[in-house]
């Protein structure tokens, strides 16, 4: 899809930890050179010291938002494409996105090749009539989506989620032993 000398380097800026591993090392095994970061701050910095060829900018991370870092990358690094994931997509973002300066728009749950597909897929900077590969996330999914981060930020206390999400702790088990949608 793209030759080495395309490439440069791959930035993958995300909060999820565990996402952002997952996806640098499925983007290092297709032969690009990857460097994460947690946030804004982070992303900067990286951006400072190489310019990357290719950004995949989560939407909501702690702190300062993609959409502000984008901005930032647009002013910063203009070469650079900006792949923007997020979890809660709409088209009211998806269009937020793309005026920040986001080549595409991808929602989550997306693989790596989806992801490449959308800085591949994309036609010239000037021609904003840009298709938006958009895909809902089913209620299933954002559901269980929330219950994972609200668990994940009580330290998996479940019965603090419980209280954090408003339903009996007897419920939250109950969805927790089901499996992710």
């Amino acid at each position: 899809m793209f030759s080495d000398s395309d490439v440069g380097l791959f930035l993958i800026v995300d909060d999820d930890e565990m996402l952002r591993t997952r996806l640098a090392r499925a983007v290092q095994a297709r032969g690009y050179r990857v460097a994460v970061a947690e946030g804004y701050d982070q992303a900067i910095a990286a951006i400072e010291q190489e310019k990357p060829g290719y950004a995949l900018v989560d939407l909501n991370m702690q702190g300062r938002s993609g959409l502000e870092l984008l901005e930032t990358i647009s002013q910063i690094s203009p070469q650079t494409k900006c792949v923007m994931l997020t979890g809660y997509g709409s088209i009211t973002t998806a269009v937020e996105a793309m005026r920040a300066g986001a080549w595409n728009y991808v929602t989550k749950p997306a693989d790596v090749d989806q992801i490449l597909s959308a800085f591949h897929s994309v036609p010239e900077r000037g021609n904003r009539s840009v298709e938006i590969q958009y895909k809902p996330q089913t209620l299933a999914e954002t559901e269980w989506e929330h219950i994972q981060r609200v668990l994940a930020d009580c330290g998996e206390n479940i019965s603090e989620a419980a209280r954090q999400l408003g339903i009996p702790r007897r419920t939250l088990q109950r969805k927790l032993k089901k499996r992710a949608p």
